[in-house]
């Protein structure tokens, strides 16, 4: 793909998933329109509003997935593993605000969802196996909370950087389920 072709399917499925989190009806001829490109370009790369969306969780899950990975939950010391992955999910959620619960209409998308959450998962039992978090909480309640807290951010703490917002996110989280070793 030419480099200006990828800037502006990069710019109409950042657009898209702006828009389409604001009002889910959006047309993808105003997504094209706030991009800045004709709605042929669009509609040459995507038939329908579905495929758009489609690509749009793609790409949001690629990010999740790229912010995992850069975070290296199984490997990193946890606290700096969980800053590194709070502050790559804010700027995802900032960047891909596309409603995740639309998601599950597609299994292929909602598959590689649910390895991100249990990937989380493993890392969050890393945690409180040491001695970070604390034991005895409900099965998933840890990601859940942090879940929330991220999703939180993106609206309630818009005003910080990405840096920022996942100090204040890890410092909420673990003022919550830390241990001592943890604050």
């Amino acid at each position: 793909m030419r480099a200006d072709a990828a800037r502006n399917l990069e710019l109409v499925l950042t657009t898209g998933a702006r828009m389409l989190a604001e009002d889910p009806a959006t047309s993808i001829a105003a997504i094209a329109a706030e991009a800045g490109v004709d709605r042929r370009t669009v509609y040459r790369r995507f038939t329908s509003r579905e495929e758009l969306l489609t690509a749009v969780y793609q790409a949001r899950l690629d990010a999740i997935e790229a912010a995992i990975e850069a975070a290296r939950l199984r490997e990193a010391p946890v606290l700096v593993a969980l800053y590194q992955y709070v502050q790559g999910i804010v700027r995802v959620n900032r960047t891909w605000p596309a409603e995740v619960s639309r998601m599950r209409s597609d299994p292929e998308i909602w598959a590689r969802r649910l390895r991100a959450v249990e990937e989380v998962d493993r890392f969050l039992e890393r945690a409180t196996d040491e001695g970070f978090l604390r034991a005895g909480l409900p099965a998933r309640w840890p990601g859940s909370v942090l879940g929330s807290l991220v999703r939180l951010s993106t609206k309630d703490l818009s005003v910080l950087n990405d840096v920022q917002a996942a100090d204040v996110i890890v410092g909420t989280f673990l003022r919550a389920l830390g241990t001592d070793a943890a604050r």
